[in-house]
């Protein structure tokens, strides 16, 4: 066990450095500094650098796919059951909130936790100009009817928002907030209860029970 969190920790090490570099591979342009015809010297490193790019997205991917499992190997039995009693507990706990994310990920519906979870950070802001400024990131990101990510909220409420723009508060989304709390717990709480994730994390937590 020992050995495997070493490896891990150089692992991540590893894909730490990678993600760096995979961020100035998105930055870089598409043509050399010195031309901007399809030479063969350009397309040759272009094709490198496609490549090289290509290879660490796959290692960071690796590598949190193995920071997931890593995770979930710690967690108890009892951990695991409080969720499928509480969605609240679900939310509370940093691995199920993942896990749950995941879950809506796959679902293609990750923006209402996403939307509920900017909404809790927004109501620990005080200081008004970063309000105004997290205020409408969140309004750009899940409420405009333009944006990919808009939820799900009633009319009314999208109007009350949309007036409360011109002087943004920490609070101005709680009803908004509240509709996809009730939507996820409604809908994607027992879907995910009944998820094949959810039953092998519960399984993979009895067989540590039984282990210790």
């Amino acid at each position: 066990m020992a050995s495997h969190r070493l490896q891990l920790s150089r692992q991540m090490s590893q894909a730490s450095s990678d993600s760096r570099s995979h961020r100035l591979c998105r930055r870089r342009p598409n043509t050399c500094c010195f031309c901007w015809c399809c030479c063969c010297s350009c397309l040759t490193v272009r094709n490198k650098d496609k490549h090289d790019c290509s290879r660490r997205a796959s290692i960071i991917s690796q590598m949190e796919s193995l920071q997931k499992q890593e995770e979930s190997r710690n967690l108890s039995l009892e951990e695991v059951t409080a969720w499928s009693q509480s969605f609240e507990q679900l939310l509370k706990h940093p691995i199920g909130k993942n896990v749950l994310m995941e879950f809506l990920r796959s679902e293609h519906s990750d923006e209402n936790i996403l939307f509920w979870l900017a909404c809790e950070e927004l109501k620990q802001e005080d200081h008004k100009a970063t309000i105004a400024e997290m205020a409408k990131s969140i309004y750009l990101d899940y409420i405009s009817i333009l944006s990919p990510k808009e939820v799900s909220i009633d009319a009314s409420v999208r109007e009350t928002i949309n007036k409360n723009m011109a002087m943004p508060t920490a609070d101005m989304f709680d009803e908004a907030q509240m509709q996809i709390y009730a939507l996820m717990h409604r809908d994607s709480y027992p879907r995910f209860l009944n998820s094949p994730m959810y039953k092998s994390l519960l399984q993979n937590a009895s067989g540590n029970a039984l282990d210790s």
